[in-house]
């Protein structure tokens, strides 16, 4: 793995999230630039049934124990470390998840490696490789050289497709004993998921999400007009959810759902990283948002800068219209 890019995949109850083929999908792009190699280092239990997704690296590097089943940060900081103290890859990427971000700090403090964190994309046009974070809410980039021998990163949504990473091929594979895992501070007792709600927004094709831009709970019922003239469903930003004037079901964001949609229409969202993280790959953006200079417009494929609340009662009017009232 020295010289590598190697990414640690994400587990979550025994499948892959989306997270990991983005980070596939960035690391095959960072290993072609730089003439490099493309690992996965896969940690948990009873991992063969996950390995034919990970075609787009290389080869797999599999660490497998009962106490790895499930994310422990401690026994997976064990285990990346065992990894990394006997072989340095040249850029290790973790998703800016709270999953990856927790062991990447905790890997960095350890082994005393350089950390990027809430990097979107890599620069590999012309000379060494640089970081292109978001920083103060997205409002500000920053770049710089990856640093050398060996860096971690964490690795946002946004600048990749998760689809790039997703091919049907099965990676060479290494299997590694697991570090002592005796005396382990924390285990996992279960999970208490989110109550499921009405709906699932994540499997939604039109969704119409509202921000703070709306101004107060009474204009919900605008928005739920035109979702329904959509044939869609209502979702929404932190400050929305926040205030209570949707169920935290509705949530989109890093904290919330992840979504896919065909259209994805922001009424009012501003588009901080936070929610960008959980929409940014839906196949069609439409923004609404009176600030030109609103984050949103960054990778939003259309949008108007009028008033959302003057917008809505006539799209509203138009969409009922075009499907026969």
């Amino acid at each position: 793995m020295c010289g590598d890019v190697c990414v640690v995949v994400e587990v979550l109850r025994g499948e892959i999230c989306e997270i990991t083929y983005t980070m596939l999908a960035a690391g095959r792009r960072l290993a072609q630039a730089i003439g490099a190699k493309l690992s996965a280092l896969v940690i948990g239990n009873d991992l063969q049934k996950l390995l034919d997704s990970l075609g787009a690296a290389d080869r797999a590097v599999c660490i497998e124990h009962p106490e790895l089943t499930e994310f422990n940060p401690q026994g997976y900081l064990r285990a990346v470390a065992c990894v990394l103290e006997q072989h340095r890859p040249r850029v290790v990427l973790f998703g800016h998840t709270a999953m990856g971000t927790d062991l990447a700090c905790g890997v960095a403090a350890r082994l005393k490696l350089p950390l990027v964190t809430c990097c979107r994309s890599f620069d590999t046009d012309g000379g060494p490789p640089r970081y292109v974070s978001l920083i103060c809410g997205g409002k500000l980039t920053a770049t710089g050289p990856l640093p050398e021998p060996c860096c971690l990163v964490t690795l946002m949504t946004g600048g990749y497709r998760a689809e790039e990473g997703k091919v049907a091929r099965s990676p060479a594979v290494e299997s590694w004993p697991p570090p002592d895992l005796t005396n382990l501070r924390t285990r996992l007792r279960r999970y208490n998921p989110p109550p499921a709600g009405d709906v699932d927004i994540a499997k939604q094709p039109i969704l119409v999400s509202v921000g703070r831009g709306v101004q107060n709970k009474d204009n919900i019922s605008l928005a739920e007009e035109l979702a329904k003239a959509l044939g869609g469903t209502v979702s929404g930003s932190r400050p929305v959810i926040d205030q209570e004037w949707l169920p935290s079901t509705r949530l989109v964001g890093k904290s919330g759902k992840q979504v896919k949609p065909k259209l994805y229409l922001a009424l009012g969202i501003s588009g901080a990283p936070e929610h960008a993280e959980g929409m940014r790959d839906s196949e069609l953006i439409v923004a609404i948002n009176r600030d030109e200079k609103a984050p949103i417009y960054g990778f939003a494929h259309y949008g108007a800068t009028v008033d959302v609340l003057e917008l809505i009662p006539v799209l509203t009017q138009k969409v009922q219209q075009a499907r026969g009232g």
